[in-house]
């Protein structure tokens, strides 16, 4: 199964899961005992009309009762009137109450997404969870507004049109019951088509979602390799399947409604031959028989209505099914139990020690073996290597995206897993080379919805690493509006908005990975003097891919294939003619004569 597929899994219909589903309506237990008593009463003044249409017919006509026919008239009014009334009510109230849960339970969604380490990110694409809180949520709307509670309306409806049948002549409401195993029949068959279609299209509805997001992502690299034919067939293999999933499901309903009209179409026809005969020989009243078909006719609509709602019920197992599956899926950063250490979140620089860490993405592949060192504080520390030696997941591991699976890293000697992961971030700042901006203003990205950090502050932040150099010459500078990641700034620019991010939240400890290694000569310059003042009384470490950036480190982690292999400052290591030496001839093999006349890092 690939990475964009659905599971299909589960039954048409699971007490469980309706269990879980009705604890959503909890909350709002007085809206909907205000729905279902409009919903009885609704029920029971559409039981009215045929009966006052019967009275007309035996009593008033031929008494030629004009009063009396006023009369009827005057109560037949009303009961349409108090019928639209309590529809109306009904259908704000379960509207709005339906409203309410989408909105609590995509808050849920989102908050428990926010818990989630990166490990269940990497394994699942950012379309399937956009479904999941989008187009999941919406079934689970329609079924709350449009299902759960007007099911009780349908059924109490069809109980009471069969109690006034038997009241007002058991042996012709036997003959309209007669057609009920046909009805019965058809229903299953409906039922037993279109589970597996409708499960269909929700799956073939995630793929459009995760193609759509992967490849509009994507576009440049889409249109640079004029891939456009490609993508577009895909596309429409995907839009096609879809298409024919959703026809098909198109076909059982186009057979299901007509088959039940047809079989109310046979009982009318039953009622108006075996009716029609005993009226005739003044065995049943006119009034009587027409109150029949009347009754007939809505007698097989809440029929209809219930074999939609279980389509309703339908998409809600399956929509739920993978909400709850998404909302089950465990935790694996765990908030400590108990009153955890709360280190300050600004202060001195922190301690940092790594021991006997070692970690695995994938079960018997190891990223890191056995690797123990400890960074003191206010210590600058880079880590080199080649890619796939594990220096990113030394970060991922200091920050708790991942667990460590064996050994410990410690804060000042506190181990980082009896802390708490928010409390444990706030310690640090972390400067990428792919620098991730949200759409909003320059402002709102260097503070990120922090309120505490000032608008002087954020100015402080920004002077400080020389981007007023180029903010200042925005129109509206600091409120200055940012593209969706930043795609009206340059890369250099965006660089120097995550020095000033990190400076404005006054990090104890400054993570930084090769923050210079997309920009021109004239911005690295730039770049490297707001290092000097991002990194000036903090702990820093340091991922390089270009020694040049960090030869005046105080020590350097060489790492090979997951090890710690080499440790040292730059002359230090040199001299040790091992890993780090091969890979600054490597870099500077034609010119390593002019390597210590190189801008470092200060």
């Amino acid at each position: 199964m690939s990475s964009h597929e659905e599971d299909v899994l589960g039954k048409a219909y699971d007490a469980r899961l309706m269990r879980r589903l009705l604890t959503y309506l909890r909350p709002y237990r007085p809206q909907v005992a205000l729905a279902i008593a409009a919903i009885v009463g609704h029920s029971l003044l559409e039981l009215a009309p045929p009966y006052l249409t019967k009275l007309v017919i035996d009593r008033y006509i031929p008494a030629r009762d004009l009063s009396g026919l006023g009369t009827i008239a005057i109560f037949f009014f009303l009961t349409l009137a108090g019928s639209f009334a309590l529809e109306y009510l009904q259908t704000w109230t379960m509207q709005m109450t339906g409203q309410r849960i989408m909105f609590d339970l995509r808050m849920q969604l989102y908050r428990h997404l926010h818990r989630l380490d990166l490990r269940f990110y990497d394994r699942n694409p950012v379309g399937r969870l956009m479904t999941r809180v989008t187009t999941d949520v919406d079934v689970l709307n329609e079924l709350f507004t449009s299902g759960v509670v007007s099911v009780f309306g349908d059924v109490f409806t069809l109980v009471g049109i069969m109690a006034v049948l038997v009241w007002m002549d058991w042996r012709l409401a036997m003959v309209a019951f007669s057609v009920l195993p046909l009805i019965v029949l058809i229903t299953q068959w409906f039922r037993s088509r279109v589970r597996g279609s409708y499960r269909t299209v929700r799956t073939w509805i995630a793929r459009i979602n995760a193609y759509l997001q992967e490849r509009i992502t994507g576009m440049s690299t889409v249109q640079l390799f004029r891939r456009e034919q490609r993508d577009f067939a895909d596309f429409d293999e995907i839009d096609r399947q879809h298409r024919d999933a959703n026809v098909e499901s198109i076909f059982y309903y186009a057979v299901f409604y007509p088959a039940v009209e047809f079989v109310g179409a046979i009982a009318a026809s039953l009622i108006i031959w075996v009716g029609g005969g005993w009226s005739a020989q003044g065995a049943l009243t006119l009034g009587s028989l027409v109150a029949f078909l009347q009754y007939s006719q809505r007698f097989f609509r809440p029929i209809s209505d219930m074999s939609e709602k279980f389509n309703i019920l339908q998409g809600a197992m399956a929509s739920s099914e993978r909400i709850f599956a998404l909302l089950d899926t465990p935790v694996a950063i765990q908030e400590p139990h108990g009153s955890a250490p709360h280190l300050a979140p600004v202060g001195a620089p922190a301690a940092i020690a790594f021991e006997h860490v070692s970690f695995a993405y994938v079960e018997g592949e190891p990223v890191l073996k056995d690797v123990s060192f400890r960074v003191e504080p206010g210590q600058r520390v880079a880590i080199v290597g080649a890619t796939g030696s594990g220096k990113t997941t030394i970060v991922s591991l200091l920050l708790r995206f991942y667990e460590v699976q064996e050994g410990r890293i410690t804060v000042d000697g506190v181990d980082i897993r009896e802390m708490d992961p928010a409390s444990l971030r706030t310690l640090f700042a972390l400067v990428l080379q792919d620098v991730h901006l949200f759409s909003g203003t320059i402002a709102g990205n260097i503070r990120l919805g922090h309120e505490s950090i000032t608008d002087e502050a954020v100015r402080r932040a920004v002077e400080a690493v020389h981007a007023d150099n180029f903010i200042d010459r925005l129109p509206l500078g600091l409120q200055t509006p940012v593209a969706e990641r930043g795609a009206t700034l340059s890369v250099g620019q965006k660089q120097l908005l995550s020095f000033a991010r990190a400076l404005a939240f006054d990090p104890r400890v400054l993570i930084l990975d090769e923050a210079t290694s997309s920009v021109d000569t004239e911005t690295e310059l730039l770049i490297r003097d707001a290092l000097k003042v991002v990194m000036r009384g903090r702990t820093t470490i340091a991922i390089a891919h270009r020694l040049s950036t960090i030869q005046d480190m105080d020590r350097i982690l060489v790492l090979h294939k997951g090890q710690l292999r080499e440790s040292g400052t730059h002359q230090e290591l040199l001299a040790q003619r091992g890993i780090y030496h091969r890979l600054y001839q490597l870099q500077f093999k034609d010119d390593a004569a002019q390597a210590p006349r190189l801008h470092p890092v200060g």
